[in-house]
């Protein structure tokens, strides 16, 4: 009943996200249910059938702390306001963070809330006390009005999953009459 549930709120996100993205109330709608559907997929929960039965049940225990040394994000800033750019535009920011940690950070995957929103990120461990960037670029393109992104680090901290977020006010582009 859950995977259905799962795959309905994913169906749900993909179908909003494929109309523009343009309305302020939508854009908050689609994020909180990127948010569920990203936590629902932290807890193992299959997104789709064939996932389903690739992995094993899951469980609805909460995340538990590990034991031993972990290593820490310290991010200068969670989140970047880009203003108010031009439709098509493609804009970058470079979030920065250091490892305030007790072990080597290890980034496994970093994925935007959606196929406009594109994340690089250090592929070798940062060392305790070590910096590094996680570069996102934001491509306006089809996606006038507010845009709200979330980018999910999924790494060996506590809890796995850290979120960065972007915004943008996309001007939309002049149509042809």
């Amino acid at each position: 009943m859950r995977n259905i549930t799962l795959l309905s709120a994913v169906v749900a996100v993909f179908a909003l996200t494929m109309t523009g993205c343009s309305n302020a109330d939508l854009e908050s709608r689609v994020s909180r249910l990127e948010g569920r559907v990203a936590e629902l997929e932290g807890k193992g929960i299959a997104s789709s059938r064939a996932t389903a039965t690739a992995q094993p049940a899951a469980t609805n225990e909460p995340e538990v702390k590990p034991d031993g040394p972990l290593p820490v994000f310290a991010f200068a800033e969670e989140s970047h306001d880009f203003g108010t750019i031009n439709e098509g535009d493609k804009v970058i920011h470079v979030f920065e963070f250091e490892n305030t940690g007790d072990a080597p950070l290890i980034i496994s995957d970093a994925k935007g809330s959606c196929g406009c929103t594109v994340p690089e990120w250090p592929k070798e461990p940062i060392g305790i006390g070590e910096k590094g960037e996680i570069k996102v670029e934001f491509n306006s393109r089809k996606k006038p009005g507010i845009q709200n992104k979330t980018v999910t680090i999924t790494a060996n901290t506590f809890p796995k999953q850290t979120r960065i977020k972007i915004k943008a006010n996309v001007t939309p582009a002049a149509t042809d009459s």
